[in-house]
């Protein structure tokens, strides 16, 4: 029997996914790569599903790579091959990275302890990061001799600018959930306590919003990094006219006028 390394539940509209490798804070192995991916994937293609939230088991969210996984683990018999460690990131974190970036709904990281390294860049690939108190962020790879992985490369500079982002990598030192809210790095710094309610509220209220709106908001802000403001606007129009085609625009402008609840269903 395959040891579950992903637990996926379901809460109305919301699909909770949480990683489970406790025992190693939730550090990345090949397996556990695998069924995350699989389990994003399904939660893709359920038309049930209008929000993921994803978090770890345990004291801690993702510590990265798990560093005696077979497939990074260095051979220090002489003469050994040494690991192609591009071939893991083409593997395993690009396909990883790019299905966070193309949900079809949005999905929120719920930070409940340490996210380092590629832990860290995963939470930030989720639209909405929110931290308990005493979860920490740190860009741990200069200690081991490699780069910002998990597109961490470009996520950086983009959430907190360049300075910044060469600090927090250069360094590696840990940042604290609090300062992590203060630089812009995450949405929101709650109680320990509070995360779990905090977050699954959170993913609640957007599974109750309008999903196409919101997933073209993260397309556009994400394209916009690399247009001129014209082309910004143009593919605004675009976005837009499209948008206004669909059932949820309608509904939400009937709701406004009626001074009701909207009832967006639209995926």
């Amino acid at each position: 029997m395959t040891e579950a390394l992903i637990l996926s539940s379901q809460s109305g509209a919301v699909r909770l996914l949480t990683l489970n490798r406790p025992d190693a804070l939730n550090s990345f192995t090949a397996a556990m790569h695998e069924q995350l991916l699989a389990a994003l994937d399904q939660a893709a293609h359920d038309v049930a599903v209008r929000c993921v939230l994803l978090t770890g088991s345990g004291r801690g969210f993702c510590a990265g790579q798990d560093l005696a996984d077979p497939s990074v683990a260095p051979d220090t018999a002489p003469g050994a091959s040494a690991k192609d460690l591009g071939l893991v990131i083409e593997r395993f974190y690009a396909p990883l990275v790019l299905r966070l970036q193309r949900m079809p709904v949005p999905v929120v990281a719920a930070v409940n302890g340490v996210a380092a390294g590629a832990g860290a860049n995963l939470a930030l690939n989720c639209d909405v990061v929110i931290g308990a108190r005493s979860a920490s962020f740190i860009q741990a790879f200069s200690k081991i001799g490699l780069i910002p992985d998990t597109g961490g490369t470009w996520l950086l500079p983009r959430l907190v600018g360049r300075g910044r982002a060469l600090g927090l990598t250069l360094l590696g030192d840990k940042l604290s959930a609090a300062d992590a809210e203060r630089i812009g790095l995450i949405w929101k710094c709650v109680d320990d306590a509070a995360l779990a309610d905090e977050a699954q509220t959170l993913a609640q209220r957007l599974a109750a919003m309008p999903t196409q709106a919101l997933v073209a908001t993260r397309q556009a802000i994400d394209g916009a990094q690399r247009l001129t403001l014209d082309e910004a606007l143009a593919e605004e129009a675009q976005i837009q006219r499209k948008l206004g085609h669909a059932d949820d625009y309608r509904e939400g402008v009937a709701a406004f006028a009626a001074k009701r609840q909207p009832r967006f269903v639209d995926r």
